[in-house]
């Protein structure tokens, strides 16, 4: 256990037992000859006092001293303990979100019971879902990325710093797109990289990975040579900008297997924030997402285009939309990206970040089915049932539609790409990026009103959905959670029918 920790619980029992006798803090203090400053920081986990304040303090709030400075707490402070204790709530990153671990403490302990209890039902719900630590870490993440609306100035100006500083070495400019010729040249004249683009291949069992990072004086990193250009060109970016911002921990494989800490995950979004906006540099991004804006139809070939001009992926292309449009254009955005393996009738949603409120129940593509009619899942059906499924290498399927809920009325329109997976055969990709239609989006992005958008009525999930069978030819499975929802609002109402004859 660490010494922080220990604090912590120690803090805490001073607080309760404090709060028990009914001694506000500057009471307790001055009985304790202690600053009330110096109390705060104790019951904050802050700090630990020596062994004769100890025994005052006990003798002031009538504990034997034992019981204040063991480690353990009350029976019905279990499950308060066993989080505090836990790996996921050390590693917790309190700190990136204005709190210390010691105020989240002071909360818990105003009602220590119910907050067990509440900790409790929180871990059991990790548990049915069957979440781990990285699960956690990566949440926060996202809550990171979304209360700063993914936009971070500092990591837009690192990355023209860096072009202002080298350019002229290789001939990097502001103007789109950045061979991967002067990237390479730039890790290995300026940070002295060894590339290699053969020992993936030579090893079977490391061809899940994009790229593979080894330390060292003379720093090595392995290309997976499977990659499309455009993969590629981002993973020198990235590794640019890890050596640039002097990231240190990170994560040394592309699908990193373990995650140690939060600051790794972070760092890894840091380099890879850094890659985007070196290679689709803010201005001439923010001039071509105007004109695409400004077209009063919707024009598929401009968002093909811009894949051209960057030398991107559709996943980064659409990364770096939800980069710059929420800060630029004030539009707020979801990002979504799916899975789908040929023939599996599943659907998998392995990366979001949600910053207008989009339905999307955590957990539920574990147990239920995603609404059919999203464009995610569309775009990725009409690839299966296509004659012929394009290569990593052709182009990407494009699409558009305006989507409403069916029973909420929001509505969205949803902007996607579908393609095939360049290092899993057989698993198909798509990612979109939707916008909440409010009254004056179509002011910013004009081609909302087309007429030839098509027009979609969804849901959350087909258990879930109201749609009758005429009304929805796609749907997966029946509606059987909200036919359970409609028996309990009928056994409701007929409770209340006996209760008003008495």
């Amino acid at each position: 256990m660490t010494n922080n920790l220990i604090n912590i619980i120690f803090g805490m029992k001073v607080r309760q037992a404090r709060q028990e006798t009914g001694l506000t803090l500057s009471e307790f203090a001055n009985q304790c000859e202690l600053s009330p400053s110096y109390v705060t920081e104790i019951e904050k986990g802050r700090k630990y006092p020596r062994v004769d304040k100890i025994m005052r303090m006990a003798e002031v709030l009538h504990k034997p001293y034992d019981d204040l400075v063991s480690i353990a707490l009350s029976p019905s402070m279990t499950h308060l303990s066993t989080t505090l204790k836990s790996v996921t709530f050390q590693r917790f990153p309190f700190d990136e979100f204005g709190l210390e671990m010691g105020d989240l403490v002071t909360l818990l302990t105003r009602e220590p019971e119910k907050a067990s209890a509440l900790l409790h039902a929180v871990l059991e719900i990790g548990r049915r879902y069957g979440l781990v630590e990285e699960d956690f870490l990566r949440a926060a993440l996202r809550s990171y990325q979304e209360i700063h609306e993914n936009y971070f100035q500092e990591l837009e100006d690192a990355a023209r710093d860096f072009i202002v500083r080298h350019g002229t070495q290789v001939g990097l400019t502001e103007e789109p797109p950045i061979s991967q010729e002067a990237l390479k040249t730039i890790l290995e004249n300026v940070y002295g990289y060894e590339l290699d683009l053969q020992t993936i291949d030579e090893q079977p069992a490391l061809r899940k990975y994009r790229a593979v990072y080894f330390e060292g004086k003379k720093p090595r990193l392995l290309i997976n040579s499977a990659l499309s250009g455009r993969q590629v060109a981002f993973i020198l970016a990235r590794e640019v900008g890890y050596q640039f911002l002097k990231l240190k921990e990170r994560s040394f494989a592309s699908t990193p297997d373990q995650i140690n800490s939060f600051q790794q995950i972070l760092n890894d979004f840091k380099a890879a924030y850094f890659g985007g906006a070196l290679l689709m540099p803010r201005q001439p991004m923010l001039a071509d997402l105007q004109h695409f804006f400004e077209q009063a139809t919707w024009s598929p070939h401009l968002m093909l285009a811009m894949l051209d001009k960057y030398n991107v992926t559709p996943e980064m292309l659409f990364y770096r939309f939800s980069e710059l449009i929420p800060q630029f254009f004030g539009v707020k955005l979801h990002f979504l990206r799916f899975h789908h393996r040929a023939k599996s009738g599943t659907y998998q949603l392995v990366k979001q970040l949600n910053m207008n409120q989009l339905i999307v129940p955590s957990g539920i593509g574990l147990l239920e089915h995603y609404c059919r009619r999203w464009l995610s899942v569309r775009l990725l059906r009409d690839m299966e049932d296509a004659d012929s499924v394009p290569t990593a290498l052709e182009r990407p399927h494009v699409g558009v539609q305006m989507s409403e809920f069916v029973e909420t009325q929001d509505r969205f329109l949803c902007l996607g790409f579908s393609r095939e997976m360049s290092l899993t055969p057989g698993v198909t990709s798509s990612v979109i990026v939707g916008f909440r239609v409010e009254p004056d989006l179509k002011n910013t992005i004009r081609f909302t009103q087309d007429p030839a958008i098509p027009q979609v009525i969804i849901n959350e999930t087909c258990e879930r959905c109201p749609l009758t069978a005429e009304q929805c030819r796609e749907r997966a499975v029946e509606p059987t959670i909200l036919r359970e929802q409609q028996k309990q609002r009928e056994r409701k109402m007929a409770l209340m029918e006996i209760q008003n004859l008495f």
